[in-house]
């Protein structure tokens, strides 16, 4: 089920100069705040967690899961390359889930470790904030990196959905419409790293037997429908 030179192309795709450069700056700003607010107004339990639940997951580990999720293999079917993997002796879903495991690797690495690293900064990890919004940003990475990975197979124009879905339904609905953190990557998240403090700076508006479960129908379900909309593809070349 997984490639190695398929993840090998997929990184060398998704960290090329010009896409690490992008991937880099949201983490960069998140450390550099963080380090400003610590110094202006020391270690703080609540700056803390509303800097990483507000910053941190609602608004990096999503915009880097659209960029990892459909760079993994957006560009390749955009610009036809992709008709030279597909001829190579491999299975679809095995293409599939050696690019989503890359997407999921690059998404973590970019997102999750800056994560504790600024709540590190924060309040040191004072009642497990750092712990819990990390927990929650590798959680969150698995989802978005599915689902995003499923949009580059199924519209060109999956860098704008991806970010229509993370900016307008997670952050603007989300915050308006009770019932639509129901269907939020992040709630869902936030629910897990609820589960690592026992406390109250980390709260979810969805249970966690109902997160886990809509975390992985969600995960399995994209990676097996991107793993069928990538054997229409070759079905379509083909004829």
């Amino acid at each position: 089920m997984y490639d190695p030179t398929v993840a090998r192309l997929t990184y060398r795709g998704l960290l090329g100069r010009r896409r690490a450069l992008i991937l880099g700056i949201l983490p960069v700003l998140l450390i550099v705040i963080s380090v400003a607010v610590r110094s202006f107004s020391g270690a703080d339990d609540q700056v803390a967690s509303d800097l990483l639940g507000g910053f941190a997951l609602a608004t990096m580990v999503p915009i880097i899961g659209v960029i990892a999720g459909t760079g993994a293999i957006g560009p390749e079917i955009d610009d036809g390359s992709v008709v030279y993997l597909l001829a190579k002796p491999l299975k679809r879903p095995t293409i599939i889930f050696t690019k989503l495991i890359v997407a999921i690797a690059v998404t973590m690495a970019f997102s999750a470790v800056p994560t504790f690293i600024a709540g590190m900064i924060l309040n040191g990890n004072g009642q497990q904030i750092a712990v819990a919004y990390t927990v929650a940003a590798l959680v969150a990475s698995i989802a978005y990196a599915a689902m995003f990975l499923l949009l580059g197979t199924i519209t060109r124009h999956a860098v704008v959905f991806g970010l229509v879905y993370a900016l307008v339904w997670e952050a603007l609905f989300g915050s308006l419409v009770s019932g639509a953190r129901t269907l939020s990557v992040q709630q869902w998240a936030l629910a897990v790293g609820h589960k690592v403090t026992g406390g109250e700076l980390v709260t979810s508006d969805v249970g966690l037997p109902t997160a886990t479960v809509l975390l992985v129908v969600v995960t399995v379900a994209a990676t097996w429908y991107a793993g069928q909309r990538l054997r229409s593809l070759t079905l379509a070349g083909e004829e």
